[in-house]
């Protein structure tokens, strides 16, 4: 997943970070309200995590910037506001579930996995493209009913074509989701091209369809075929 942080406070702000990018997450962050719309209005991402309370605003502007905007992340708010009209509020905006501060990171990061996996997998715990099939709790992959192993990267590509099958997806945007800020550290996109013909052997390894195809100049597309 591609989670952006928005919270003030450095020390939640880090450990929320840290947390989720042991898991093999992109995970970023920014302090105030600014930073955050800069961030959405350039990015895209799976959830974000929102404080109401920001130094230089009221975190419910993003909720209405991405309404505005008819963006699709998630947003969870994390708050140490507790009080009803609080969370109606939020709810009411868009939010999609309200987390009240102090909270154990093991909880957070199991409300993030909840919405995530309903927004995009209606809730089912098996994802199953014809003869592949994904066990997301236990992030594992079958083809045919044969387990198949995948780096953190391959199970997270396949993962993001299966999301996105029958659309053309650019070399950055997957860059981006996949690496985020990273990306940055590579002057041209042969990585994402190692990583795509890696997952695809593996996958005719396991006698799979022939799904992935590359679009000349522009990137690649999951055949829903």
């Amino acid at each position: 997943m591609k989670l952006l942080v928005i919270e003030d406070e450095q020390g939640i702000r880090e450990n929320i970070v840290n947390y989720f990018n042991e898991d093999g997450n992109i995970c970023e962050s920014c302090d105030c309200l600014s930073a955050a719309i800069d961030k959405l209005a350039v990015f895209d991402y799976d959830c974000v995590l929102l404080d109401i309370g920001l130094p230089d605003g009221e975190g419910f502007a993003v909720l209405e910037y991405l309404q505005k905007q008819i963006k699709n992340e998630a947003v969870l708010i994390i708050s140490a506001r507790n009080s009803l009209n609080d969370k109606l509020k939020g709810l009411n905006v868009g939010a999609d579930d309200y987390l009240t501060k102090p909270f154990h990171l093991a909880e957070l990061k199991a409300r993030v996995v909840a919405i995530y996996r309903r927004r995009t997998f209606n809730s089912n715990n098996n994802l199953v493209f014809n003869e592949i099939s994904i066990n997301l709790p236990g992030r594992t992959v079958q083809v045919n009913q044969i387990q198949i192993t995948l780096t953190r990267k391959e199970y997270d590509m396949l993962l993001y074509f299966i999301a996105n099958k029958g659309k053309v997806i650019s070399k950055n945007a997957i860059a981006e989701h996949l690496w985020g800020d990273e990306m940055d550290m590579h002057n041209n996109f042969d990585f994402i091209y190692t990583h795509i013909k890696n997952l695809r052997k593996k996958l005719l390894d396991a006698n799979s369809n022939d799904y992935l195809k590359s679009i000349y100049g522009i990137g690649y597309k999951f055949m829903a075929e």
